[in-house]
């Protein structure tokens, strides 16, 4: 088998999160700093290094306060939460081909549980969880991707990383794993995404067993 062990991340990739990441992030800029910041910008920032360097960016001086804003309104949006149901019925297909999963994701720890506790049908795929909890560097920086296929007893050409964001991919690259974009998360533009080079792009789950 080429690739025994695949990544996913999380947000705009297994579950469809960008509007309601958008919306906190509004939220939290409004209520904190009294400023509307383009809806375009907050969206840039979505897959990388986690929402408090995403906050730092915004307002070095004012990170907790944005954070605790974020995540009040945030929190219980996730009753609401919705899969990309395609690509979850996709998981199972590659488990009963004999590979490993694991998910990679830069939220942390009890954020990932409120997605788990709304859809269950994921949490069961998954032999490794990496979140932001579990390494100091996140994406794009390589350390949690590189971290996941450690746990799983693998070597970095064994793995694919699956993501939406170009931080995704430059994170792959950076471990040195097969990096597969994704068009269907709404976050990031196609445009975007393939400026980064992946390895593959596809544009519906199904086409993830071809690439694979």
């Amino acid at each position: 088998m080429r690739f025994p062990v695949v990544l996913f991340d999380l947000d705009g990739t297994l579950i469809d999160s960008g509007p309601m990441i958008v919306a906190s992030m509004q939220h939290a800029t409004r209520s904190v700093l009294g400023r509307e910041i383009p809806e375009e910008i907050l969206s840039a920032a979505i897959g990388g290094p986690g929402l408090v360097a995403q906050m730092h960016a915004l307002a070095p001086d004012r990170v907790d306060d944005l954070v605790a804003a974020y995540r009040e309104y945030n929190e219980p949006l996730h009753d609401e939460l919705e899969a990309f149901w395609e690509v979850v019925e996709v998981l199972p297909r590659l488990r009963a081909q004999g590979r490993r999963l694991g998910l990679v994701t830069a939220k942390r720890r009890a954020t990932v549980r409120l997605a788990f506790d709304r859809l269950p049908e994921l949490e069961s795929n998954f032999d490794v969880v990496v979140t932001g909890d579990d390494t100091e560097r996140h994406k794009p920086a390589p350390d949690p991707i590189l971290a996941a296929v450690e746990r799983m007893g693998a070597s970095p050409d064994e793995a694919v990383y699956v993501g939406d964001s170009p931080f995704d991919i430059r994170a792959a690259k950076a471990a040195g794993v097969y990096a597969v974009a994704v068009g269907w998360g709404g976050i990031h533009g196609d445009d975007v995404l393939q400026r980064e080079e992946p390895d593959a792009f596809v544009r519906h789950a199904e086409e993830l067993l071809g690439v694979l």
